[in-house]
């Protein structure tokens, strides 16, 4: 899963990114409205966590745009305003859901997660495929009866194969949805990662490579 989090108090919006990294995901983070427009032009986001009252241009305006474009993004809204009247007006903007500050960050989690799975073709919350058993909320593997400890990375990068259902996911799909704006497109982390992944689900081995396309799980 891919997020954005658009947020101007810049420790909680790190902080925030840095709790959902240890989920697996893939986080890319914007201080005000402006550049939240500007990345979420650019990548596909499954979820948007947005602060109502950003810089430069408001959450409000943010999450009205794209809604306007149809986009497909996920919208999270954030506000420390309490009161019912402004939390309808924010879901009448096209939000798909809210929370207020202070929130307890394990129910931000489910609630990106919930809105992740939105985004998506709607799937089993736990995923079964080729003996292999993966549940994204616990973030647990295994493999008939066998735990399979897999790094943040190879999670994420197993999950997008297993949601595939057995259709290719290239190299870089994986890159868009397991890691962040940062990395280098041109990278062989994805090479590396499936075979650490391949190794770890031991044999026999699962996943396939279809030369010059991706990677597909049988």
């Amino acid at each position: 899963m891919r997020v954005l989090i658009a947020e101007d108090e810049r420790q909680l919006a790190d902080s925030i990114a840095e709790g959902l990294r240890r989920h697996a995901m893939a986080v890319d983070v914007a201080y005000d409205g402006e550049a939240a427009l500007e990345r979420a032009g650019i990548n596909d986001y499954d979820v948007l966590v947005l602060d109502r009252d950003l810089p430069i241009v408001s959450g409000d305006e943010v999450c009205a745009t794209l809604v306007k474009s149809e986009s497909e993004t996920r919208i999270l809204m954030l506000t420390a305003a309490t009161a019912v009247s402004q939390r309808v007006s924010g879901l009448g903007l096209g939000a798909d859901d809210y929370l207020i500050k202070p929130f307890a960050f394990a129910e931000l989690v489910a609630r990106v997660q919930a809105l992740g799975r939105r985004a998506r073709p709607a799937i089993a919350p736990v995923l079964e495929r080729a003996g292999i058993r993966l549940d994204p909320h616990r973030r647990t593997v295994l493999r008939g009866d066998r735990p399979v400890d897999l790094s943040r990375k190879e999670f994420a990068v197993l999950e997008e194969l297993m949601r595939a259902d057995g259709g290719v996911v290239s190299a870089e799909q994986l890159l868009e949805k397991a890691w962040d704006e940062q990395i280098d497109p041109f990278t062989n982390v994805v090479r590396f990662t499936v075979m650490n992944v391949r190794r770890k689900l031991g044999e026999p081995q699962v996943i396939d490579t279809v030369q010059g396309v991706g990677y597909r799980l049988k």
